[in-house]
């Protein structure tokens, strides 16, 4: 990454009317933008089988959004938000949720001023939850919480805690947002943050992919609160990208690898964030022999490791056979990948996703794949009446 990316020409006007605040009543009814083979159009969601390119592997991110903020009052009456971030004791989101008495969590604390010292506690029926302060953290902080009841913590989320809606919305999560806010699909509880790129599919839209002759694999990446995060730098190779942790099942990495040449269309940039980082370890595997591939994948790791691969398939062929060697059947590891203009694509053909914020690196990796047509695509969105952002309109990326 020797050239600077200036952030400022990632940027474009966004009204604030065109943010969608709310879901439309039909999930597929949303916009589909079209941009294939050079040429822009559109049509309506539902009928997105119809332009999926012939025999690629649709790739879904199964993760499923936990009710993660929690609103505690002092007896002052100030109230003191705490949102999960991920688990820090037990460290795995399954353990963590399965947990009983006691747990603790990396969070970020709203209105953390009023909370000098001392315990919070939450009543309900059956107990109590109180939240205490173990060490406060630049990134956040590290909150244990402790109950008494029978309960798991993954019980007293779905419980006490509210959906964690993004924060350009502007408005507290609704009970439509219990529901609206995750994906049909969704499996594994973990993200703060939806993959909404998937909020549009409906039961009926999977069912008919496979009559349409197309093959699906599913993944799993967490989505954390990191990726709201503006990039503040000018130059955005400054920015510091966030960790996710994902895991993919061995069956799943052999059907990657067997479809990379005939094309694989992912389902929102969470889903490319995961593929696009597989691809990264097996490299590291082929490169490195039986160095560990489940470490971090490292920011610009992808840009670094001198591979020659023309695809992904022999890396994670590669990376399947490490698996296998150890008779593992899933992994599990983390990427803080950041993909950008200039970046060498290894697995994803194209991309299905919704409209991003201006100057995030959800648009820098938009740029990285359809060039600079990234402008005519969001001009012409925002021209035809298309919804922005998180509960807005889609598009169907196929440079």
């Amino acid at each position: 990454m020797d050239k600077a990316i200036d952030i400022s020409e990632f940027d474009y006007p966004l009204p604030d009317e065109r943010i969608a605040r709310f879901p439309l009543d039909d999930r597929a009814g949303s916009k589909l933008l079209l941009y294939r083979d050079g040429t822009i159009g559109e049509s309506v969601f539902r009928n997105v089988a119809e332009y999926l390119p012939e025999g690629t592997l649709v790739v879904f991110n199964n993760t499923k959004v936990i009710r993660a903020r929690l609103l505690f009052h002092k007896a002052t009456g100030a109230r003191i938000e705490i949102f999960c971030l991920e688990p820090h004791e037990p460290a795995d989101y399954e353990r963590a949720f399965a947990v009983t008495g006691s747990c603790t969590w990396h969070c970020i604390v709203g209105n953390s001023k009023k909370w000098k010292e001392g315990a919070l506690a939450i009543e309900y029926d059956g107990g109590t939850l109180s939240a205490e302060r173990v060490t406060g953290q630049s990134a956040g902080d590290i909150i244990r919480f402790r109950w008494s009841s029978g309960h798991t913590f993954g019980q007293l989320l779905e419980l006490l805690g509210r959906t964690p809606i993004p924060p350009y919305l502007c408005r507290e999560s609704e009970e439509i947002d219990t529901v609206r806010y995750q994906t049909v699909y969704s499996k594994w509880e973990g993200s703060v943050a939806a993959p909404t790129a998937g909020l549009h599919f409906t039961p009926e839209i999977l069912a008919e992919l496979p009559l349409k002759g197309f093959d699906t694999a599913e993944v799993t990446l967490h989505v954390g609160a990191g990726t709201f995060l503006p990039v503040k730098e000018k130059d955005a190779r400054d920015h510091r990208m966030h960790t996710e942790f994902f895991q993919v099942d061995l069956a799943t990495l052999d059907k990657l690898a067997a479809s990379v040449k005939s094309g694989i269309i992912a389902v929102g940039t969470t889903s490319v964030r995961t593929l696009e980082s597989l691809a990264v370890l097996g490299e590291r595997v082929i490169l490195h022999g039986d160095a560990e591939p489940e470490r971090v994948v490292g920011q610009w790791e992808a840009y670094t490791n001198g591979t020659t691969e023309e695809n992904a398939a022999a890396p994670l062929a590669a990376l399947a056979g490490w698996m296998r060697s150890r008779q593992m059947t899933q992994l599990h590891a983390a990427t803080e990948i950041m993909i950008t203009p200039g970046y060498r694509w290894r697995t994803v053909r194209g991309l299905i996703t919704n409209f991003h914020q201006p100057q995030s690196t959800l648009l820098l990796l938009i740029s990285a794949l359809v060039g600079e047509r990234w402008r005519e695509i969001y001009s012409y969105a925002l021209g035809h009446g298309f919804r922005f952002l998180s509960y807005g309109d889609s598009s169907l990326l196929v440079p």
